[in-house]
């Protein structure tokens, strides 16, 4: 029987990088859970790789036939963008075991639906300041710099995973992503030792 392992961690702390790494671990054996955004795609991103992306009507059509598990909304500088997962027939837990970028909120929504035991959260954690100068890094190379989005995510993420809410939670075990090869390994054997479970 199959796990969602669902990554976690404020923006710019290295979860796209990490999640990349992972999929690419033959003893572990991950396919993917692709989530949906209402948010523009930005450049380098695919559809159907990092997001499904759709819109609003999107949204309201899969929320009208019961189709998601969870989803957040942020109000942005450009409007209201929404996160969601959403149930369907790719997730087939007596086959596989999957990963997805969540929050700590998606997370508990997705344990909520699937069953605590077959949810197993990877938090990342990384300094405020590297993660600044990651995400600034990562603006500026866009076409169109959304610096007051940027800022605003990172100020959000300051609440959405306080020390409190990562202990509500449940969340025991975090990976500090300061080297990369190094938070990759211990990564792989906490996953190791979870999946057999």
């Amino acid at each position: 029987m199959g796990k969602i392992v669902c990554l976690m961690g404020r923006s710019s702390s290295g979860k796209d990088t990490i999640y990349k790494k992972l999929l690419e671990q033959k003893q572990i054996q991950l396919n993917t859970i692709v989530p949906y955004t209402t948010r523009p795609i930005r450049d380098g991103e695919r559809e159907g790789v990092e997001y499904h992306f759709t819109d609003e009507e999107g949204y309201q059509k899969l929320l009208q036939q019961g189709s998601i598990i969870e989803a957040r909304a942020y109000h942005t500088c450009f409007g209201i963008w929404r996160y969601f997962t959403v149930a369907d027939e790719t997730v087939r837990l007596e086959d596989n075991s999957y990963i997805l970028i969540g929050t700590l909120e998606a997370y508990s929504q997705i344990r909520k639906f699937y069953g605590a035991d077959k949810v197993v959260p990877v938090m990342i954690e990384l300094d405020d300041g590297v993660r600044l100068q990651r995400a600034l890094d990562r603006e500026k190379a866009q076409d169109h710099p959304k610096y007051e989005e940027m800022c605003r995510r990172f100020l959000a993420d300051a609440e959405d995973f306080s020390k409190d809410k990562i202990e509500q939670a449940g969340i025991e075990e975090t990976f500090y992503n300061d080297e990369l090869d190094r938070c990759l390994e211990k990564i792989v054997a906490y996953l190791l030792e979870q999946l057999q479970k």
